[in-house]
């Protein structure tokens, strides 16, 4: 699906979205295009350009926010990259791990979860990095705005026309 940066009005990201979703923000008027894809949407009677980049039209105060713990916010926040052997792999080549095994009362926070290739995540299997003979290359942190920001910073790296509002 065609990804799409969402600033607020006054040109900060905050966020991205799917085209679709940008489209409607458009079209229903909360939106406007500052830089365009060369991806269409099509009907029989009309097409649409998607945009590659939308701002909203009034300012929205964005909180420092929390993001929800989810196997994609992990890989996110660890940069695809396994914690172990410090590969980086496609997301469909890694899992979760849980540092302190949900065997032993490992609970699914933050700071108890990182991402594993599927060869280390074997070996670790139902025992602490250690007891494995494995050694984590970062300690997990909250995935905060800072995080978010960051995020947001590295997928926008590969696209030219999100650089220039990405402060690069």
């Amino acid at each position: 699906m065609k990804r799409v940066l969402v600033l607020n009005a006054s040109y900060e990201p905050i966020n991205i979205c799917g085209m679709r979703r940008a489209v409607v923000l458009v079209l229903k008027g909360i939106a406007c295009m500052e830089e365009l894809s060369h991806h269409y949407l099509r009907s029989p009677s009309t097409q649409i350009q998607v945009p590659s980049v939308i701002r909203l039209n009034q300012y929205i105060n964005v909180q420092l926010r929390r993001t929800g713990l989810s196997k994609r916010t992990v890989f996110v926040r660890d940069q695809y990259t396994c914690q172990y052997c410090g590969k980086k792999f496609d997301p469909g080549k890694l899992t979760l791990d849980h540092i302190l095994p949900q065997s032993r009362g490992g609970k699914d926070i933050w700071e108890n979860i990182v991402t594993a290739c599927y060869r280390c995540n074997e070996k670790k299997a139902d025992k602490t990095p250690s007891e494995a003979g494995l050694k984590l290359l970062n300690s997990p942190r909250q995935f905060g705005s800072y995080y978010f920001l960051q995020w947001v910073r590295m997928e926008g790296r590969m696209n030219d026309q999100w650089r220039k509002y990405l402060y690069y």
